[in-house]
């Protein structure tokens, strides 16, 4: 990519991840690296990489002297770096400590433009080896992202650099329903280990957020489209005001729910559970998670329609099975 055209839109998450990969990148370059070929190999403008080295500047240990920080020079449309003598000091890490750094480490040599061979995919050998000795370590962890079947996420990639829409076959997890959408796809990131989509969609005629692994098929089109000139950031989960609420009471066995799902308001019960209210953007989504939950969820606070509906779920789910069993 040139370093003037126009770059994908990074959030301040995939900005930090850059400059977390183009930190020892750089810094392994005895001369430095020219301007243009980072922007090149980390897909940045000059702006999108000068916001990055900003940050880089201020990374140090206290008490954040001149000695403890990362130096950074920009000369002749050149960039330089200089790690702080810490970062060349032997780490006393705990196996909790090294597991840890090693995931985070593996997730950034995957950031498009790292080094496969370089200072921080040695120093991660270096650390698989230490926590499997006298083993290669490959199975100790590993980090991937969800799955995107069907050659489905570099067909998008495609499409958002060259702003053309998409026809997607989608699976919609809430309503349970294989759905058609026309879409203008403007983003795509991961978060929590997943891929979504940031596209118009112009069956609903609003912002849609779609994971990849639900995208049966994806075609791209010939029909230009132009996006947004300033995309803000969109969440995963966006329910709408007038989205009806359910509060649950929660066993200790299911606090697991507040950390998996949007929670808008929790508290802690006398028994160690949670009482916690949830956004119902579709039913079926609620009727499942009630399902799933069984006894370790109470129903406290909800619309009508939806005070029974993990027992109605329940019992259509039992009328299946019953008819299929007499089949």
């Amino acid at each position: 990519m040139s370093p003037d055209s126009t770059p994908v839109r990074l959030t301040a998450t995939e900005r930090l991840r850059r400059m977390l990969a183009i930190v020892p990148w750089v810094a392994a370059q005895p001369d430095g690296a020219a301007i243009d070929e980072i922007c090149a190999r980390f897909d940045l403008d000059r702006r999108q990489l000068q916001e990055c080295l900003d940050t880089a500047f201020m990374v140090g240990l206290h008490p954040y002297t001149p000695d403890a920080l990362i130096d950074v020079w920009i000369e002749a449309d050149r960039v330089r770096l200089r790690l702080p003598d810490f970062f060349t000091r032997p780490l006393r890490l705990t196996p909790e400590q090294a597991l840890a750094l090693l995931a985070a480490g593996r997730s950034l040599v995957k950031v498009p433009g790292s080094d496969p061979d370089g200072p921080l995919a040695r120093g991660l050998a270096k650390l698989t080896a230490s926590l499997a000795p006298g083993g290669d370590g490959a199975s100790v962890v590993d980090v991937e992202l969800g799955p995107s079947g069907g050659g489905v996420l570099p067909r998008l990639q495609d499409a958002v650099a060259t702003r053309r829409r998409v026809d997607l076959d989608y699976y919609s997890y809430g309503r349970d329903q294989l759905t058609h959408r026309r879409v203008d796809p403007w983003r795509i990131h991961a978060e929590q280990g997943q891929w979504y989509l940031e596209a118009w969609c112009h069956s609903s005629d609003d912002v849609r957020v779609f994971r990849l692994d639900r995208v049966a098929d994806a075609v791209v089109l010939d029909e230009p489209f132009t996006p947004p000139a300033d995309l803000a950031q969109v969440s995963v989960f966006r329910p709408r005001p007038d989205d009806p609420r359910i509060a649950l009471e929660l066993a200790p066995s299911a606090r697991w729910v507040a950390d998996q799902y949007p929670v808008e308001e929790v508290q802690t019960t006398a028994d160690g559970g949670l009482r916690v209210v949830l956004a119902v953007v579709a039913v079926p989504w609620l009727e499942r998670l009630l399902v799933r939950l069984g006894p370790d969820a109470r129903v406290v606070d909800a619309p009508p329609d939806l005070t029974h509906a993990g027992p109605h779920a329940a019992e259509r789910i039992l009328r299946r099975y019953d008819q299929s069993a007499e089949a």
